[in-house]
């Protein structure tokens, strides 16, 4: 073989072989995945749940990630670009309104979601049991146990001071959440304080306020906006002096005084199972909306040590972790 006869077969399959990378990675089954923030620690679970089912990123199935970056207006635009991508599947990690985005972007695409409100109520299904259409997912308690976050708070907040809750008003669980509040703080005999902040900026003046008002104690309303910035809500409370309820364990572990409410980790994990049967050929109506019910209760000592906090043994008792 002449020499310029070598280069050229060498060449040509030098521009061969990436095409054909190429168009192996365009055969993969496409994953769209709407969410509010790339920062949330739960995130990675989600592909953990996909390849529990047997679908890895990058080998048989492509993952293609929007992210909102704690601008729900955004989350419409962002459902349209996946959908115009023509995924197998959508999964909305961002909470009721990613899942909202998505339902209202596409009645044909199936679509998972992770959200802890109601969907029959959001409109998102028919029933658990039989979501019909093109929607199903995973439902896990978290927005519904907020009464219970107050009434556990009350337990150390001191009397008759009032106890706050704060909210992300963009979201669409921000006005039930402060309807059952509400009623809770009522039955309880405690005054409440609402208070709302939708930006990093926000933070600040809030706490601000609850310190000018005296407020006992801070109930952080379950969102992902706020639970991306766990270290950053936790530092505020604990340098205000302020007992606080979160509804994830992250909080506490980055120094927070008390979380109740589910494992968002694993309904990630759940979504991510359920988008992979998806992909095997099974239909979205015929996936029950899974219910995840299991709660935690995390205290940390070494938190109320440093607030001068007391917690009740009673409450003590049914923790199912203490970090001391």
């Amino acid at each position: 073989m002449r020499r310029r006869e070598f280069l050229s077969l060498v060449g040509g399959a030098a521009i061969a072989w990436p095409v054909a990378a190429r168009a192996q990675r365009a055969e993969l089954p496409l994953v769209g995945v709407l969410g509010l923030e790339s920062t949330n620690p739960y995130v990675g679970l989600f592909p953990k749940g996909l390849a529990e089912v047997g679908f890895i990123e990058g080998r048989n199935v492509a993952l293609e990630y929007r992210w909102a970056e704690s601008q729900n207006d955004r989350l419409p635009v962002l459902a349209d670009e996946l959908v115009r991508r023509q995924p197998a599947v959508i999964a909305t990690i961002g909470g009721a309104a990613s899942a909202v985005a998505g339902r209202n972007a596409t009645k044909t695409i199936p679509i998972v979601f992770a959200i802890g409100v109601d969907p029959i109520k959001l409109g998102l299904v028919n029933s658990f049991n039989h979501p019909s259409g093109n929607i199903t997912g995973v439902s896990f308690l978290v927005n519904t146990v907020v009464p219970k976050q107050f009434e556990v708070l009350s337990e150390i907040a001191p009397k008759p001071a009032a106890i706050a809750l704060l909210v992300n008003p963009s979201t669409p669980n921000a006005e039930p959440d402060i309807q059952i509040v509400s009623e809770a703080a009522k039955a309880l005999g405690r005054k409440l304080i609402v208070v709302r902040a939708n930006s990093e900026n926000d933070f600040e003046s809030v706490f601000a306020s609850l310190k000018q008002q005296e407020v006992g104690g801070l109930v952080i309303d379950p969102d992902n906006f706020f639970t991306s910035r766990a270290n950053q809500l936790a530092a505020l409370a604990n340098r205000n002096s302020l007992p606080a309820i979160y509804a994830t364990r992250n909080f506490v572990e980055a120094g927070g005084l008390i979380s109740y409410g589910s494992d968002v980790g694993d309904a990630f994990r759940l979504a991510g199972i359920y988008v992979g049967r998806i992909l095997k050929g099974e239909k979205p109506a015929d996936l029950p909306v899974q219910q995840s019910t299991k709660v935690e209760l995390i205290i940390n000592l070494k938190t109320a040590k440093a607030l001068g906090v007391t917690i009740p043994l009673p409450l003590l008792g049914r923790a199912d972790r203490v970090i001391e």
